[in-house]
């Protein structure tokens, strides 16, 4: 059967805290689009969302899927993906972290980042929750007979998890971790997932491993609060549990509540939760999905760790969020690049390199930085345009945070990194392919890019450069060009003129 639902009243918690406050703040914001008709979770409701994803409209919100029952579930898709409204692009992120939704990509990252520099304030237990509204278990748990979306038409089975949170624990105790990896349902109570190195859930999985232990226990939480979601996606150094830097962020404690199968602690607003294992033995057939780079290669599949579910808890009417993910602009784009680029801006602050600033242009597809460089401490470091780009790429291409990162774009300072236009002008007119960049064959790769999985090469390493475009008097004497463009090209005057007539000549509004 399926189901209708009205729109519900919010949590107590501001939306950045609560999955549910953040659906009505995106309401209120003429930011979602409520479908009561009946939508398929079979490549409907994806299909509808990837078209959402590639023309920045509203995040739509199915309140009627095809085979819902008892509140299992409605689906949320674009949660994290960009805005039309001018001056409101980056909302639905802002939304995410206690930003009005004019904020800018740079005080989303700077608010992100500004956990790092601050105390961590630790999750309140609390004896229930939301998400102890409604539970099933063992045998009764059927996830095949479920709505579980079908995102791509080549994908090798239904993927529940796009944008929820694995939650595991270290054996000894000391580091819970949170992160986002697909998984796809394989049975009626298993899942099979992708769980690569060097990401967190790996490191963890391998610690069980040589404690000789073969299961591992573990939780998938969906629809948790926002500012938990962003903290999953980013590359936060090893060994840091997310909760406390939540809390940071957030300027106060989030609320955890106590599995019922095993000592997970798991948001107490969550929509969903799945309880159970994680094997560290048996393997399962994982994909192919439609990933994060815009390619399907259909009938390929790798094996992947085996998830038992034993209970499934959820809220009343729960919703379960969805990424379409492919190409441009979803939330692997503006979620994973970006708060890679972030924690790069960080690595290379604290080293003491002259980078003010560091995104990841959505038109790199998640695989390219551009970092602006302070020119004037560059030309104090007395330093070449190949030494600078090794020392760079050495420092970046060997961390974690540059893990998925295969190119990095030097620029200088008349260079918006927030503007995919401005990268792309200074990577094709100031960086001699070749001669300006310098290669790193020895690093690790990130295997998901086609060029590294499906390409010439070794899969798992290389295919990593960085690309100086940086003019050469910008290491000597400074910049000797006046940029062609509307701010430069022209006086103040005239700019004013221009843009205080510019409707009245019959213009749209700029944004």
């Amino acid at each position: 059967m399926s189901q209708i639902a009205l729109p519900e009243a919010s949590d107590p918690e501001p939306p950045h805290l609560s999955f549910r406050s953040f659906v009505n703040a995106l309401r209120q914001d003429n930011d979602l689009v409520d479908i009561d008709a009946p939508i398929d979770a079979n490549l409907e409701a994806a299909a509808i969302t990837r078209l959402v994803c590639e023309t920045d409209d509203k995040a739509p919100l199915f309140n009627n899927v095809i085979g819902a029952k008892d509140g299992l579930w409605r689906i949320l898709g674009a949660p994290a993906s960009l805005r039309k409204t001018p001056g409101e692009k980056y909302g639905r992120l802002a939304r995410h972290m206690a930003l009005p939704p004019t904020a800018s990509m740079r005080e989303i990252i700077d608010k992100m980042l500004s956990a790092s520099s601050l105390t961590p304030i630790e999750p309140v237990v609390v004896p229930t929750g939301p998400i102890k509204e409604n539970s099933i278990e063992g045998d009764d748990i059927d996830l095949t007979a479920l709505p579980v979306p079908l995102v791509h038409q080549s994908d090798g089975g239904r993927y529940i998890q796009t944008f929820g949170m694995h939650i595991l624990r270290s054996p000894d105790g000391s580091w819970t971790n949170w992160s986002i990896a697909r998984a796809m349902v394989s049975g009626k109570r298993t899942l099979a997932g992708l769980v690569i190195s060097p990401q967190h859930i790996k490191q963890i999985h391998d610690l069980w491993k040589k404690e000789g232990k073969t299961e591992i226990p573990w939780a998938l939480a969906f629809g948790v609060p926002p500012t938990a979601i962003m903290a999953s996606s980013m590359p936060i150094p090893d060994g840091v549990s997310e909760a406390g830097y939540v809390g940071a962020i957030a300027g106060e404690p989030i609320k955890l509540v106590k599995c019922d199968t095993n000592d997970l602690m798991v948001p107490a607003n969550s929509e969903i939760v799945l309880e159970g294992t994680l094997s560290v033995t048996e393997m399962q057939p994982e994909g192919p999905f439609g990933e994060m780079h815009g390619y399907t290669f259909p009938g390929e599949s790798h094996p992947g760790p085996k998830y038992t579910v034993n209970k499934i808890t959820y809220r009343n009417n729960a919703i379960l969020p969805m990424s379409s993910c492919g190409r441009l602009t979803d939330e692997t784009q503006t979620m994973i690049g970006v708060l890679a680029a972030a924690e790069i801006r960080q690595l290379c602050q604290d080293t003491g390199l002259p980078i003010t600033d560091a995104f990841a242009p959505f038109v790199g597809q998640a695989t390219w930085v551009a970092l602006k460089v302070d020119t004037a401490r560059l030309r104090a470091m007395n330093t070449t345009s190949k030494a600078f780009s090794e020392q760079v790429g050495n420092l970046i291409f060997r961390s974690k945070p540059g893990f998925t990162i295969h190119r990095l774009i030097l620029v200088g300072d008349d260079i918006d990194v927030y503007d995919d236009k401005d990268v792309m002008w200074a990577f094709t007119t100031r960086c001699r392919p070749g001669t300006d960049e310098v290669f790193f064959e020895d690093v690790v790769g990130f295997l998901l890019i086609p060029y590294m999985g499906h390409g010439n090469g070794d899969a798992n390493k290389g295919g990593k450069v960085v690309s100086d475009a940086l003019l050469p008097v910008e290491y000597t004497t400074g910049k000797n060009w006046e940029n062609a463009d509307f701010k430069n090209a022209y006086p103040k005057e005239v700019q004013d003129k221009v843009l205080k007539d510019w409707e009245t000549l019959g213009f749209r509004k700029l944004e």
